[in-house]
């Protein structure tokens, strides 16, 4: 449950990150953290957390990154769709995805049953097979089945 719910916190932070990036064009990820942490969110009790979550800050540090090659990796897969024209939350749910696709060891159809679920909560069910879509076109690309290869008996 813990890297679900830091899953959703990096969702909240990017989302902040990809509108405010729009406005202006630097966008100090430092300042994300300290705003989202000290400010924006508010725990299940009511407490607020101030320290960020490790992995929550790695998904986003890596995430904005890694952004370039991420959203190429989205254009391939997502037929008929403009990054900028996405539903924010899809296009960052679809990064993050991507990204622990690309350089963590948290397996494919995790990342993928994770990102589902987040979208579910701050998208909507009419995002799921989007979302569901384009991440498993990536995995298809990022993490390849490894060819089997089976010797003839008595060959």
């Amino acid at each position: 449950m813990a890297r679900h719910r830091a899953r959703e916190q990096a969702l909240q932070m990017l989302f902040q990150w990809d509108a405010r990036r729009s406005a202006t064009e630097v966008v100090e990820i430092e300042d994300i953290l300290k705003g989202y942490y000290g400010s924006l969110l508010v725990s299940e009790d009511d407490a607020e957390i101030e320290s960020p979550d490790p992995f929550a800050e790695s998904l986003l540090r890596g995430v904005v990154s890694e952004i370039g090659v991420i959203d190429e990796i989205i254009a391939r897969h997502a037929a008929n769709w403009k990054i900028p024209r996405m539903p924010v939350v899809d296009r960052n749910v679809i990064r993050i995805g991507i990204y622990e696709m690309m350089r963590t060891d948290t397996p494919a159809a995790v990342a993928i049953d994770e990102g589902l679920e987040v979208v579910r909560r701050f998208s909507g069910d009419e995002s799921v097979q989007f979302v569901n879509g384009v991440l498993d076109a990536a995995k298809r690309e990022l993490r390849p089945k490894k060819e089997v290869v089976v010797e003839e008996v008595g060959a």
